[in-house]
């Protein structure tokens, strides 16, 4: 590991107080080392990554990492901290820091060398080492494992392997998936076997530290665990023979597992992977439990099942039940944002070229004339509204599919059409892909013989719990729904003044907030939905929060066209792109700056979005398709005034943008440095 830690960047009085702060110092490090080409492009990345999971680990250990084009070498920086810094971990601050840069492209043989470092990382024996040394080429030494760790004088702890035991890097596919030493075993004289999958979203530490933690914990139960590391260092599948004499199964994963019908039959613990690094001991004492009840996991018999974040997904059982249900409920969102986009625009362009009145149009498979306009306006209105027939179906199957996997798209996709039926619509839809997948979850519980279980995803699942969901939504639940939907459609129509005020101020907070997460989904969501049966109200909801999503990356654009000084090279590109993105409607084009300083950036755009949604709303804009930005102006009710509301609410996100920015620049660099320090290299400084 000599090419990727040097005593120049160790660092043992960290004394940043923040993990931004942290990441920063230490990546000024890296600059100085000439192995990050782009300071704040890199930051970002970071930002990026830890955004999507805390890098923080119980022993106080914080490890931020990415992938980054602006890394030109990979390398790792360390820190050690006297007061500690908030990395997100559930036994508070880290003292340890270990910052590690790995380019897009990078090799497997050094991200095999940080595999082994996050497998060390799990040692008591290195950890307390870290701590103790007062030498910076000394602890660098320590990492690179050109020095053994000291005595510390203090056990191990109880199922922590000896510094011997911890498993040398080796390049990917030289060694078979990582053991635990098989113990005396159960009763009969076999020990109890499982075998599990680790991964993570980079593939570069969690993933390893996650199965050095099992195997370990492993180990000091007297069981026998063998873990398939699904990371960057290589994917080396576990033997088929090894996986059909386990026991049981266990996924610490943040994306999906590859090849998951290979563990069907076997009772499954699926939880995120800092589960397996922080309670290793219980997932394996869970799983033994899972095994005596005879509980057998429902994997599908081909394919990967829901993509990387969509409905179960990694970890889902683990989770919280509220992220579980913001999960599955993106899953179905995810699925029917295109059928909204193709339709809705084809429904769009219909009113452009033939009024709103071709929605009376005779059907073209019996009246349609090739020269006349009115002709194709109504064939484009027919094959948008026969996709918009599909939002609330496709809603409902992809809820449960995300819950339950494919056994659920039936009983989901029968529900959303029996909501439609009723007239329960969008409301409808919800309840009834999660009954789907409930119902379906609640049969996959009941055991049967091993005889009936290829029959089961592909027959009996699916014609019982379409049945159960069948009756529930027609003869329970569907008509109290479709009550509550027309309530929600009157309460809609009859908006106006202040509520209607309200209602465009907290539409255009959710957009802006996470620009493209749950919330900003969820409000996109509400306003399509309304779209499949439209009204006064429920146009006016959908013109708001597109007005609202447009806002964010407008503003960041024109933020780094008038002051380009307080943003960094990378940034004033984004902003040129974030122009075109802004005006098509495409929130997600002012990530990196938010990724970057969501201090700043985050508080700035939501108040954009609030002033642009509360004015659409009280000038009474609508809109009826569903995308489309500027490109849809002509649809737009009062347009004149539409366009007013996004100019009004991008002017404000600029101006607070502009002004918490160079406050920062003004207060992030001491007065006395102020002369010697390049403004390229002030910029993005952490307050």
């Amino acid at each position: 590991m000599s090419e990727l830690i040097t005593a120049e960047l160790v660092d043992l009085d960290l004394s940043a107080a923040t993990k931004d702060a942290a990441a920063r110092s230490l990546a000024e490090r890296m600059v100085a080392a000439h192995r990050v080409t782009d300071l704040d492009g890199f930051l970002a990345d970071v930002a990026a990554r830890e955004a999507q999971m805390p890098t923080g680990l119980d022993g106080g250990i914080g490890i931020p990492h990415c992938r980054s084009e602006h890394v030109s070498a990979p390398t790792l920086a360390f820190g050690r901290s006297a007061r500690g810094i908030d990395f997100g971990a559930a036994d508070g601050p880290a003292d340890l820091i270990f910052l590690i840069a790995a380019p897009a492209g990078a090799d497997d043989d050094h991200l095999t060398i940080l595999s082994g470092l996050a497998r060390r990382l799990m040692d008591p024996e290195f950890t307390a080492a870290l701590r103790a040394g007062d030498d910076p080429g000394t602890v660098a030494a320590l990492i690179r494992g050109e020095e053994p760790a000291p005595e510390t004088g203090a056990a191990p702890e109880a199922g922590t392997p000896e510094p011997a035991d911890v498993p040398e890097a080796k390049a990917p596919g030289a060694e078979a998936p990582e053991r635990a030493a098989s113990p005396a075993g159960d009763g009969d004289g076999a020990p109890f076997r499982i075998v599990a999958v680790t991964s993570c979203p980079t593939g570069i530490a969690h993933t390893y530290m996650a199965a050095e933690s099992l195997t370990a914990a492993g180990r000091a139960e007297g069981v026998e665990v063998t873990v398939e590391t699904q990371g960057s260092a290589g994917f080396s599948k576990l033997d088929p023979a090894v996986i059909a004499a386990a026991d049981a199964v266990i996924w610490a994963h943040d994306v999906e597992v590859r090849e998951k019908a290979r563990f069907r039959g076997k009772p499954l613990v699926d939880v995120g992977v800092k589960a397996g690094i922080n309670r290793p001991a219980e997932l394996i004492a869970e799983a033994r439990r899972k095994a005596e009840r005879g509980e057998i996991a429902a994997v599908p018999e081909g394919g990967d099942g829901p993509e990387a974040g969509d409905g179960g997904g990694p970890g889902a059982e683990g989770a919280h039940f509220g992220v579980r249900l913001r999960t599955y409920l993106m899953s179905g969102v995810s699925y029917m944002v295109p059928f909204v986009a193709a339709g809705g625009l084809l429904i769009a362009l219909s009113f452009a070229i033939g009024g709103y009145e071709i929605v009376d149009a005779k059907s073209v498979a019996d009246h349609f004339v090739w020269g006349q306009a009115d002709s194709w306006a109504a064939l484009l209105n027919q094959i948008g509204s026969a996709a918009f027939g599909f939002l609330v179906p496709v809603l409902a199957g992809y809820i449960a599919y995300g819950m339950a996997d494919r056994p659920a798209l039936v009983p989901g996709f029968v529900g959303g059409a029996i909501a439609l039926t009723v007239e329960a619509g969008f409301l409808g839809g919800l309840v009834a892909g999660l009954l789907a997948g409930a119902v379906v979850m609640a049969i996959q519980r009941v055991p049967v013989h091993p005889t009936l279980r290829g029959i089961m995803p592909v027959l009996v699942i699916p014609l019982i719990a379409s049945a159960v969901v069948g009756f529930l939504m027609f003869i329970v639940v569907g008509k109290p729904i479709a009550a509550l939907q027309g309530a929600l459609t009157d309460w809609l129509n009859g908006l106006s003044g202040s509520n209607a005020v309200i209602l465009g101020v907290v539409l255009g907070l959710m957009m802006c907030f996470d620009m493209g997460g749950p919330l900003n989904k969820v409000a996109y969501a509400f306003a399509v939905g309304g779209l499949a049966d439209p009204t006064d109200g429920s146009l006016k909801v959908m013109a708001a929060v597109m007005a609202a999503g447009m806002v964010p990356p407008l503003a960041l654009a024109l933020a780094t066209t008038v002051r380009k000084k307080l943003f960094t090279k990378t940034e004033r590109e984004n902003g040129r792109a974030a122009w075109v993105l802004g005006a098509s409607f495409i929130t997600e084009g002012a990530i990196p700056f938010a990724a970057a300083d969501p201090l700043r950036v985050i508080p700035s755009v939501m108040a954009g979005g609030a002033v642009t949604g509360a004015l659409s709303m009280a000038f009474g804009c609508t809109l009826r398709a569903p995308h489309g930005g500027i490109f849809v102006v002509p649809l737009i009710g009062e347009p004149f005034l539409y366009l007013l509301a996004i100019a009004a609410g991008t002017l404000v996100a600029t101006a607070l943008v502009v002004l918490l920015k160079g406050a920062r620049r003004t207060t992030a660099v001491p007065a006395g440095e102020a002369a010697a320090t390049a403004p390229e290299a002030r910029v993005g400084a952490t307050a």
